[in-house]
Protein backbone atom coordinates (compact mmCIF):
# COMPACT_ATOMS: atom_id res chain seq x y z
CA UNK A 1 0.00 0.00 0.00
CA UNK A 2 2.86 2.35 0.88
CA UNK A 3 4.59 1.51 -2.39
CA UNK A 4 1.41 2.28 -4.35
CA UNK A 5 1.01 5.58 -2.53
CA UNK A 6 4.62 6.47 -3.27
CA UNK A 7 4.18 5.68 -6.96
CA UNK A 8 1.04 7.83 -7.12
CA UNK A 9 2.91 10.66 -5.40
CA UNK A 10 5.84 10.37 -7.85
CA UNK A 11 3.41 10.30 -10.79
CA UNK A 12 1.73 13.47 -9.53
CA UNK A 13 5.06 15.26 -9.09
CA UNK A 14 6.29 14.21 -12.54
CA UNK A 15 2.96 15.18 -14.12
CA UNK A 16 3.00 18.57 -12.39
CA UNK A 17 6.59 19.21 -13.54
CA UNK A 18 6.04 18.12 -17.14
CA UNK A 19 2.58 19.63 -17.70
CA UNK A 20 3.78 23.13 -18.76
CA UNK A 21 6.19 21.72 -21.36
CA UNK A 22 3.64 19.17 -22.58
CA UNK A 23 0.98 21.85 -22.93
CA UNK A 24 3.45 24.08 -24.82
CA UNK A 25 4.24 21.24 -27.25
CA UNK A 26 0.54 20.53 -27.78
CA UNK A 27 -0.50 24.15 -28.35
CA UNK A 28 2.48 24.77 -30.64
CA UNK A 29 0.75 22.58 -33.23
CA UNK A 30 -2.58 24.40 -32.97
CA UNK A 31 -3.81 27.27 -35.10
CA UNK A 32 -6.85 29.43 -35.50
CA UNK A 33 -9.42 29.49 -32.72
CA UNK A 34 -8.19 26.16 -31.35
CA UNK A 35 -5.38 28.06 -29.62
CA UNK A 36 -7.90 29.77 -27.39
CA UNK A 37 -10.70 27.18 -27.22
CA UNK A 38 -9.78 23.49 -27.43
CA UNK A 39 -13.37 22.67 -28.39
CA UNK A 40 -12.59 24.13 -31.85
CA UNK A 41 -9.84 21.63 -32.64
CA UNK A 42 -10.17 20.32 -36.19
CA UNK A 43 -7.79 18.47 -38.47
CA UNK A 44 -7.13 21.68 -40.38
CA UNK A 45 -6.08 23.55 -37.24
CA UNK A 46 -3.39 20.99 -36.28
CA UNK A 47 0.00 21.16 -38.02
CA UNK A 48 3.49 22.66 -38.11
CA UNK A 49 2.45 26.05 -39.46
CA UNK A 50 3.67 27.81 -36.31
CA UNK A 51 7.11 26.24 -36.64
CA UNK A 52 7.50 27.07 -40.32
CA UNK A 53 6.33 30.65 -39.66
CA UNK A 54 9.29 31.17 -37.31
CA UNK A 55 11.75 30.70 -40.15
CA UNK A 56 9.99 32.86 -42.70
CA UNK A 57 11.99 35.66 -44.29
CA UNK A 58 12.55 38.60 -41.96
CA UNK A 59 12.08 36.66 -38.68
CA UNK A 60 15.82 36.00 -37.97
CA UNK A 61 14.81 33.18 -35.59
CA UNK A 62 17.26 30.66 -37.05
CA UNK A 63 20.03 33.25 -36.83
CA UNK A 64 19.08 33.91 -33.20
CA UNK A 65 19.47 30.21 -32.37
CA UNK A 66 22.95 30.21 -33.93
CA UNK A 67 23.84 33.37 -32.01
CA UNK A 68 22.77 31.83 -28.69
CA UNK A 69 24.60 28.59 -29.49
CA UNK A 70 27.86 30.40 -30.31
CA UNK A 71 27.72 32.69 -27.29
CA UNK A 72 26.70 29.99 -24.77
CA UNK A 73 29.32 27.52 -26.07
CA UNK A 74 32.07 30.15 -25.85
CA UNK A 75 30.98 31.14 -22.35
CA UNK A 76 31.08 27.52 -21.18
CA UNK A 77 34.51 26.90 -22.74
CA UNK A 78 36.08 30.03 -21.25
CA UNK A 79 34.41 29.54 -17.88
CA UNK A 80 35.67 25.97 -17.57
CA UNK A 81 39.19 26.83 -18.76
CA UNK A 82 39.58 29.80 -16.42
CA UNK A 83 37.58 28.09 -13.67
CA UNK A 84 39.74 24.95 -13.59
CA UNK A 85 43.03 26.86 -13.49
CA UNK A 86 41.72 29.26 -10.82
CA UNK A 87 40.28 26.36 -8.80
CA UNK A 88 43.64 24.59 -8.91
CA UNK A 89 45.36 27.65 -7.48
CA UNK A 90 42.68 28.30 -4.87
CA UNK A 91 42.18 24.68 -3.90
CA UNK A 92 45.71 23.26 -3.91
CA UNK A 93 48.10 26.17 -3.29
CA UNK A 94 48.24 27.88 0.09
CA UNK A 95 48.76 31.66 -0.04
CA UNK A 96 47.81 34.63 2.09
CA UNK A 97 44.31 35.98 1.44
CA UNK A 98 42.99 32.82 -0.20
CA UNK A 99 39.90 32.67 2.03
CA UNK A 100 39.18 36.36 1.48
CA UNK A 101 39.51 35.90 -2.28
CA UNK A 102 37.04 33.00 -2.23
CA UNK A 103 34.57 35.09 -0.24
CA UNK A 104 34.95 37.91 -2.79
CA UNK A 105 34.26 35.46 -5.65
CA UNK A 106 31.16 34.19 -3.86
CA UNK A 107 29.97 37.75 -3.21
CA UNK A 108 30.41 38.73 -6.87
CA UNK A 109 28.28 35.77 -7.98
CA UNK A 110 25.41 37.14 -5.88
CA UNK A 111 25.30 40.60 -7.46
CA UNK A 112 22.04 41.22 -9.33
CA UNK A 113 22.51 41.91 -13.02
CA UNK A 114 20.99 45.38 -12.80
CA UNK A 115 23.68 46.42 -10.26
CA UNK A 116 26.46 46.08 -12.85
CA UNK A 117 24.48 47.24 -15.85
CA UNK A 118 25.82 50.82 -15.99
CA UNK A 119 29.46 49.85 -15.50
CA UNK A 120 29.22 47.02 -17.99
CA UNK A 121 27.60 49.36 -20.54
CA UNK A 122 30.59 51.73 -20.32
CA UNK A 123 33.05 48.83 -20.51
CA UNK A 124 31.34 47.35 -23.57
CA UNK A 125 31.52 50.72 -25.30
CA UNK A 126 35.18 51.21 -24.38
CA UNK A 127 36.13 47.75 -25.72
CA UNK A 128 34.08 48.12 -28.89
CA UNK A 129 31.83 45.20 -27.95
CA UNK A 130 28.53 47.09 -27.79
CA UNK A 131 25.95 45.87 -30.30
CA UNK A 132 28.10 42.84 -31.13
CA UNK A 133 26.62 39.43 -30.41
CA UNK A 134 29.97 37.91 -29.49
CA UNK A 135 30.51 40.76 -27.03
CA UNK A 136 27.83 39.20 -24.80
CA UNK A 137 30.44 36.64 -23.73
CA UNK A 138 32.00 39.25 -21.44
CA UNK A 139 28.90 40.14 -19.35
CA UNK A 140 27.72 36.52 -19.29
CA UNK A 141 30.97 35.43 -17.67
CA UNK A 142 30.23 37.78 -14.79
CA UNK A 143 27.76 35.24 -13.42
CA UNK A 144 29.10 31.94 -14.84
CA UNK A 145 32.79 32.28 -13.92
CA UNK A 146 32.40 32.96 -10.14
CA UNK A 147 29.99 30.05 -9.82
CA UNK A 148 32.33 27.77 -11.78
CA UNK A 149 35.39 28.75 -9.72
CA UNK A 150 33.56 28.31 -6.43
CA UNK A 151 32.18 24.85 -7.22
CA UNK A 152 35.40 23.52 -8.81
CA UNK A 153 37.49 24.81 -5.91
CA UNK A 154 35.32 22.85 -3.49
CA UNK A 155 35.88 19.63 -5.46
CA UNK A 156 39.57 20.35 -6.10
CA UNK A 157 40.20 20.53 -2.35
CA UNK A 158 38.78 17.03 -1.88
CA UNK A 159 41.12 15.31 -4.34
CA UNK A 160 43.70 13.09 -2.59
CA UNK A 161 46.96 14.91 -1.95
CA UNK A 162 48.84 11.63 -2.45
CA UNK A 163 48.07 11.79 -6.18
CA UNK A 164 49.66 15.22 -6.46
CA UNK A 165 52.69 14.19 -4.41
CA UNK A 166 53.24 11.10 -6.58
CA UNK A 167 53.01 13.21 -9.74
CA UNK A 168 55.54 15.69 -8.33
CA UNK A 169 57.89 12.81 -7.53
CA UNK A 170 57.60 11.73 -11.19
CA UNK A 171 58.65 15.22 -12.30
CA UNK A 172 55.26 16.51 -13.48
CA UNK A 173 54.78 20.26 -13.79
CA UNK A 174 51.69 21.93 -12.20
CA UNK A 175 50.02 22.11 -15.63
CA UNK A 176 50.69 18.40 -16.26
CA UNK A 177 49.30 17.55 -12.82
CA UNK A 178 46.17 19.55 -13.55
CA UNK A 179 45.57 18.11 -17.04
CA UNK A 180 46.73 14.50 -16.63
CA UNK A 181 45.92 13.77 -12.98
CA UNK A 182 43.07 16.00 -11.81
CA UNK A 183 40.97 16.59 -14.94
CA UNK A 184 40.04 12.89 -15.43
CA UNK A 185 38.71 12.89 -11.85
CA UNK A 186 36.80 16.13 -12.35
CA UNK A 187 34.92 15.20 -15.55
CA UNK A 188 31.52 14.57 -13.88
CA UNK A 189 31.74 17.89 -12.05
CA UNK A 190 32.92 19.71 -15.18
CA UNK A 191 29.94 18.38 -17.12
CA UNK A 192 27.48 19.42 -14.40
CA UNK A 193 28.97 22.89 -13.99
CA UNK A 194 29.32 23.36 -17.74
CA UNK A 195 25.69 22.42 -18.32
CA UNK A 196 24.50 24.87 -15.65
CA UNK A 197 26.65 27.62 -17.21
CA UNK A 198 25.25 26.79 -20.66
CA UNK A 199 21.66 26.96 -19.42
CA UNK A 200 22.32 30.30 -17.70
CA UNK A 201 23.91 31.80 -20.82
CA UNK A 202 21.27 30.28 -23.12
CA UNK A 203 18.38 31.77 -21.12
CA UNK A 204 19.91 35.16 -20.24
CA UNK A 205 17.68 38.05 -21.28
CA UNK A 206 18.58 41.39 -19.65
CA UNK A 207 22.16 41.79 -20.94
CA UNK A 208 21.18 40.49 -24.40
CA UNK A 209 18.33 42.99 -24.64
CA UNK A 210 20.49 45.92 -23.46
CA UNK A 211 23.76 45.36 -25.30
CA UNK A 212 22.52 44.16 -28.71
CA UNK A 213 19.89 46.16 -30.57
CA UNK A 214 20.01 44.74 -34.10
CA UNK A 215 17.54 41.99 -35.05
CA UNK A 216 20.10 39.77 -36.79
CA UNK A 217 22.37 39.84 -33.73
CA UNK A 218 19.85 39.04 -31.03
CA UNK A 219 19.88 35.86 -28.97
CA UNK A 220 16.94 33.48 -28.62
CA UNK A 221 15.27 34.81 -25.40
CA UNK A 222 15.12 38.35 -26.84
CA UNK A 223 14.02 37.08 -30.26
CA UNK A 224 11.10 35.22 -28.64
CA UNK A 225 10.00 38.32 -26.73
CA UNK A 226 9.91 40.28 -30.01
CA UNK A 227 7.97 37.71 -32.05
CA UNK A 228 5.07 39.36 -33.85
CA UNK A 229 2.63 38.30 -36.49
CA UNK A 230 -0.75 38.35 -34.75
CA UNK A 231 -3.86 39.33 -36.60
CA UNK A 232 -3.75 42.74 -34.87
CA UNK A 233 -0.94 44.74 -33.31
CA UNK A 234 -2.28 43.91 -29.82
CA UNK A 235 -2.77 40.18 -30.39
CA UNK A 236 -0.09 37.87 -29.06
CA UNK A 237 0.83 35.07 -31.51
CA UNK A 238 0.60 32.30 -28.92
CA UNK A 239 1.16 29.52 -31.46
CA UNK A 240 4.48 30.94 -32.65
CA UNK A 241 5.53 31.72 -29.07
CA UNK A 242 4.86 28.13 -28.00
CA UNK A 243 6.65 26.74 -31.07
CA UNK A 244 9.68 28.96 -30.35
CA UNK A 245 9.70 27.91 -26.69
CA UNK A 246 9.70 24.24 -27.66
CA UNK A 247 12.52 24.70 -30.19
CA UNK A 248 14.83 26.51 -27.74
CA UNK A 249 14.16 23.91 -25.04
CA UNK A 250 15.05 20.91 -27.21
CA UNK A 251 18.85 21.54 -27.18
CA UNK A 252 18.83 21.63 -23.37
CA UNK A 253 16.81 18.41 -23.17
CA UNK A 254 19.19 16.74 -25.64
CA UNK A 255 22.23 17.80 -23.60
CA UNK A 256 20.74 16.45 -20.38
CA UNK A 257 19.94 13.12 -22.06
CA UNK A 258 23.45 12.83 -23.55
CA UNK A 259 25.29 13.73 -20.34
CA UNK A 260 22.81 12.35 -17.78
CA UNK A 261 25.26 9.79 -16.37
CA UNK A 262 27.99 12.41 -15.89
CA UNK A 263 25.49 14.83 -14.33
CA UNK A 264 24.25 12.26 -11.84
CA UNK A 265 27.84 11.28 -11.00
CA UNK A 266 28.76 14.93 -10.44
CA UNK A 267 25.77 15.63 -8.24
CA UNK A 268 26.34 12.44 -6.27
CA UNK A 269 30.00 13.32 -5.72
CA UNK A 270 28.93 16.74 -4.48
CA UNK A 271 26.51 15.17 -2.02
CA UNK A 272 29.17 12.85 -0.64
CA UNK A 273 31.92 15.44 -0.40
CA UNK A 274 29.69 18.14 0.98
Amino acid sequence: MKRLGFRVFVALVVGFALFPFGFAVFTSFLGGNALYDLRDIEASSFGIANYSALFESGQYFGQSILNSLQVATTVVGLSLLLGVTAAYALGRIAFRGRGLLLMAILAVSMFPQVAVMAGMYELMHALGLYNRTFGLVLPYMLFTLPFTVWVLTTFMRELPRELEEAAVMDGCSPWRILVSVFLPLLWPVLVSVGLLAFVAAWNEFLFALTFVNQDAGRTVPVAISLIGGGATSRELPWGKLMAASVLVTLPLVAMVLVFQKKIVAGLTAGAVKG
